[in-house]
This record gives structure tokens, sequence and C-alpha cells, in this order.
């Protein structure tokens, strides 16, 4: 399993959100408020709120190419900007099979039974993690090929 600093952050209790965000401005020396930035990530763990919707390792990874990624000055230069973000979901999807949490987990949080199985180790180990790694991993390679 790929260890990177994302999936560091993980294993200290941050849900994936978090530790994409944290891991990638870290990485490239982005000066964050450790109290705040965790925060903002915070929700969308299991798919924004649990619903299973967009995974929170996505959402993470586009927000930290959010606080990188210059939004021009023009219509058409913040147009242009938003193609990372669409690459960045087109690369993890390709990558991941899905963007949506339920789709990778198998699982509807809702449930008693489906937290329950989202708390197990070994969810943890075969979905989550690999997320995290590959929307960190995905993340910084956009950045560095922008650059």
């Amino acid at each position: 399993m790929e260890t990177n600093r994302a999936t560091e952050h993980m294993a200290k209790g941050y849900v994936c959100s978090e530790s994409v965000l944290l891991g990638v401005c870290e990485e490239l020396g982005t000066k964050v408020d450790d109290k705040i930035v965790p925060r903002i990530g915070r929700l969308f763990a299991g798919g924004i709120g649990r619903t299973g919707s967009v995974c929170g390792a996505v959402v993470g990874g586009v927000m930290a190419l959010g606080l990188v990624v210059e939004p021009g000055e023009t219509m058409e230069e913040g147009l242009a900007a938003m193609r990372v973000a669409e690459e960045f979901r087109r690369r993890f999807e390709s990558e991941m099979g899905s963007i949506n949490c339920r789709d990778l987990t198998g699982l509807d949080l809702t449930t008693p039974e489906g937290m329950k199985a989202i708390m197990g180790r070994e969810m943890a180990q075969n979905v989550c993690l690999p997320a995290v790694a590959a929307a960190y991993r995905i993340a910084l390679d956009l950045l560095r090929e922008a650059s």
C-alpha cells in the first residue's frame, strides 16, 4: 500500500478529505491554518456527510488544487484553470473506478451496518487508504505538470 503524507494523516485519525488536503498543502509548502483547513474538509467524509456521494479523497484533492491553481483574471482564464479539476476527476475515476464513496466502498453509510463496516480496518486498508493515496498522488502530478 502506498504511503505518503496524506495516508499518514489518515492513520492519525483524519478523514479522507482532510488527509488529502493537508498532505498536498504540506508537500507543496502551502501555508495553512492547522485548525481551519482540516475542519473545512471534515464533513465531506463518507461521500458528503455519509451520503455516499463524491468521495472525500476527491473533494480534498480538488480543494488542495483550488488553493494552488491560479484562477486567472478573465472568464476564459478561469475556465482554463478548471481543467485541472476536470483532469483530476478523470484520472481518479480511471484509477479507482468511481468518484463516489458508495460505489468505492459498496456500503450505505446511512445505516448502522454500513457505519460499522466503514470503521473496520479492512475497509480502510482496501478502499479508503488507496483512495487517499491516489488522490494525493494525482493532485501532485497535475500540479507538477502545470508548472
